[in-house]
């Protein structure tokens, strides 16, 4: 016989048990949280239309795009969780209450030139608040709260979420005339912190922005300063802009606002390089950086958007949302041994038969389940000692052995395997329950 080397392709994340269980852990977390905001879950197809799925999309995201027909159909796999939402809400729009606030955590596709840390198949976290026809920029100083009670459910503690206004930026280069320019102005800035201030200048440069005009953007970017010293300084430029004047007050309010929501001053702060590379935000911008970990990149990132399914209705839908790529975060993390894949099991507790007659172990397990310990029975016919070393491999905290003997004096053998201590627990009742629930 002819075998195939089991093998998977380059991009696609496998992990064994004990690492499942770990990313199983952040990903619950992250979904537990988002309900705790009223958030609500939204599940949408992997593949798509096309022409539904590519209504807007051009460019290099057109060409990551994995693309076939089945039969007449030509069909994709969605790229991202956005653009699914906006068909989804342009479709349901009759049938849904707004402000829409929903969460989706799914994989998505990217036909990217795999390497390390980056996958074709990913897993995104994703909130959105949409609003309709307007949306009270009260949302936007929310979602910061969601980002950081996420990061400290997860462990972490030191932590900013940087904030900015595409308005200022936008304002800021029309003042300068650079208002043709300025989506790609946005794009160059927000390479910054990857390749530094003179490549910053030098890229400026070859698409014409004039020395006086690159000057102003780089001060303007330096500013420094507590979030409120920043904000001053922003209004002591005097720059007579409508656009800049606004993204000003706008970020004002959310700084303001951040506080009531009960964020600490140390897990935020106004950084006036964070643009979003893509010209699909129109106002407030989030990046969130494990501040001891900058390599990492920004963990979570979103902002506000002006009209989410433009493309799909005549309806004006802004919203604002934020992302995390949890596949993305948990190599890097486990790469960098922040986190620890230590739990080889997800059971309590294992019960070993030595008897034939499974009926009262079956009724233990049951009962057991039922009290929510998760329970797992050793069903292969093995001797003692390897069943004891399987829970002990699996560091399975509990072990219930039950034999002829235990059966007829009503009781089981229950030892804790970490310390060696074992006790004779009553067979019936919820005795064996409240001993594993209270370690």
């Amino acid at each position: 016989m002819n075998r195939v080397e089991p093998r998977t392709l380059p991009g696609f994340m496998e992990l064994l048990p004990n690492e499942q269980i770990l990313f199983n852990q952040m990903k619950n977390t992250i979904e537990n949280t988002y309900q705790k905001f009223g958030f609500l879950p939204l599940d949408t197809p992997v593949i798509e239309f096309s022409e539904v799925l590519l209504a807007k999309a051009g460019g290099e995201t057109e060409k990551q795009i994995y693309r076939f027909n089945k039969g007449d159909n030509d069909l994709s796999l969605r790229f991202d969780l956005t653009v699914p939402l906006s068909k989804y809400v342009a479709k349901n729009y009759g049938n849904l209450s707004f402000p829409f606030r929903r969460y989706q955590i799914g994989k998505v596709y990217r036909a990217e030139k795999a390497q390390r840390g980056r996958y074709r198949e990913f897993y995104q976290c994703d909130i959105d608040i949409i609003g309709d026809g307007e949306l009270d920029l009260i949302n936007d100083a929310e979602l910061p709260s969601v980002i950081y009670t996420i990061f400290k459910n997860l462990g972490f503690d030191d932590f900013t979420i940087r904030i900015n206004n595409r308005k200022i930026l936008n304002g800021l280069f029309e003042s300068l005339g650079q208002k043709d320019n300025s989506v790609e102005v946005l794009r160059i800035i927000d390479k910054i912190d990857k390749i530094g201030k003179e490549a910053v200048k030098e890229e400026l440069g070859k698409i014409g922005v004039s020395e006086e005009a690159i000057k102003n953007i780089i001060s303007f970017i330096e500013i420094e300063g507590t979030s409120t010293e920043k904000i001053e300084k922003l209004r002591q430029l005097e720059i007579k802009n409508k656009t800049f004047e606004k993204g000003v007050e706008e970020l004002e309010y959310v700084i303001k606002n951040i506080r009531l929501f009960g964020v600490p001053e140390q897990n935020y702060k106004v950084d006036l390089t964070i643009a979003r590379g893509l010209d699909y935000y129109t106002g407030t911008v989030y990046e969130t950086f494990l501040n001891e970990y900058r390599e990492l990149g920004s963990v979570c990132s979103g902002g506000r958007y002006e009209n989410l399914a433009e493309y799909y209705i005549d309806k004006k839908l802004p919203g604002v949302g934020v992302s995390i790529g949890l596949t993305r975060l948990f190599y890097k993390l486990n790469e960098l041994n922040l986190i620890k894949a230590n739990k080889k099991s997800i059971s309590d507790v294992l019960i070993i038969p030595m008897v034939e007659d499974l009926n009262i172990p079956i009724y233990i397990a049951t009962n057991l389940r039922n009290n929510g310990i998760r329970t797992e029975i050793y069903l292969n016919n093995k001797k003692l000692k390897a069943k004891f070393k399987y829970a002990d491999k699996l560091e399975i905290p509990y072990v219930v052995v039950i034999g002829e003997d235990e059966i007829n004096a009503n009781t089981v053998n229950l030892r804790n395997m970490k310390t060696g201590e074992e006790l004779k627990v009553r067979l019936d009742g919820d005795e064996i329950a409240d001993l594993i629930k209270n370690g």
